[in-house]
């Protein structure tokens, strides 16, 4: 059974956030609230859980993961920025935005776009998922938690427990989740594309 954890939106209590995130060093797959909708997570290198998550949402091997991030210096780590990309990707976080950047070293090839080598970051704009990502101290992978054949992502805690309790180790729930993904800017070439319309606003990169 998934352990359930119940945290206040603005004021998670740090219990909880330690005990998520322990879980997540643990090799767990954790439900957990962003800007845009719940999503699964789990540690970066942890190859099982990626297979997890990409077992319980239908997906094929081929399937991009974002990797998200507390701060700008731990996107740095990961993503080469020059200072174009550095100025607009810096001006719209944290927000509800994913950003295709060419990776670094850092990042796992199997995480990686396999021709162009990139990989999908961002940096949230979520009370609940700054502090897990805050205690976590690394990056989280991550996909959005919408099940096979639903048109629409789980937006509840409780039912998200409710649907995946034997598939998942934890719940961070912080109440109504929304519904709209991210928006994502594909920064691999000269000028950017917005690949997805999403929660964040895409207007200042049209």
């Amino acid at each position: 059974m998934a352990t359930y954890l119940e945290v206040h939106p603005d004021n998670p209590q740090p219990r909880a956030i330690g005990q998520a995130a322990e879980i997540v060093r643990d090799g767990g797959v954790i439900a957990y609230p962003t800007d845009s909708t719940y999503a699964l997570g789990c540690r970066l290198g942890n190859r099982a859980g990626m297979d997890r998550i990409r077992t319980i949402r239908a997906l094929d091997a081929g399937h991009h993961f974002t990797l998200l991030c507390n701060d700008f210096a731990q996107l740095g780590q990961l993503v080469y920025l020059n200072n174009t990309v550095f100025r607009a990707i810096k001006a719209a976080t944290p927000g509800s935005y994913t950003f295709i950047v060419r990776a670094t070293d850092e990042v796992p090839r199997r995480l990686q776009h396999p021709r162009k080598r990139t990989v999908g970051v961002r940096i949230p704009d979520h009370v609940v998922a700054r502090a897990l990502l805050a205690e976590l101290g690394e990056p989280l992978v991550s996909s959005s938690l919408q099940l096979p054949g639903q048109t629409l992502p789980l937006t509840q805690g409780w039912e998200i427990k409710e649907q995946l309790d034997s598939v998942i180790d934890a719940v961070l729930d912080s109440g109504q989740g929304g519904i709209e993904p991210t928006t994502v800017i594909d920064f691999s070439r000269d000028q950017p594309e917005i690949i997805r319309k999403g929660a964040g606003d895409p207007s200042r990169f049209e």
